[in-house]
């Protein structure tokens, strides 16, 4: 004889009262701030790394000018 289908048991949900929105909204708030902290520590690497490129093109021009007069003269 065949066995009836098995019934998957799964907790019911919660209504979408208060206490769920409460829920996520305090766990979107902690993610905002994870995030804000993680752009805070890339801006601050961008920031260096532009300011270190910035210096190598000065550099550079510089040395470009230097030349280019040195042949001239």
């Amino acid at each position: 004889m065949s066995q009836p289908r098995r019934r998957i048991l799964r907790p019911s949900r919660p209504s979408s009262g208060d206490g769920t929105r409460h829920t996520k909204l305090l766990a979107r708030c902690s993610k905002l701030e994870a995030e804000q902290q993680s752009l805070s520590r890339w801006m601050s690497r961008l920031k260096r790394a532009f300011h270190a490129v910035e210096k190598q093109q000065q550099k550079v021009t510089r040395l470009e000018r230097e030349i280019a007069r040195l042949q001239q003269s």
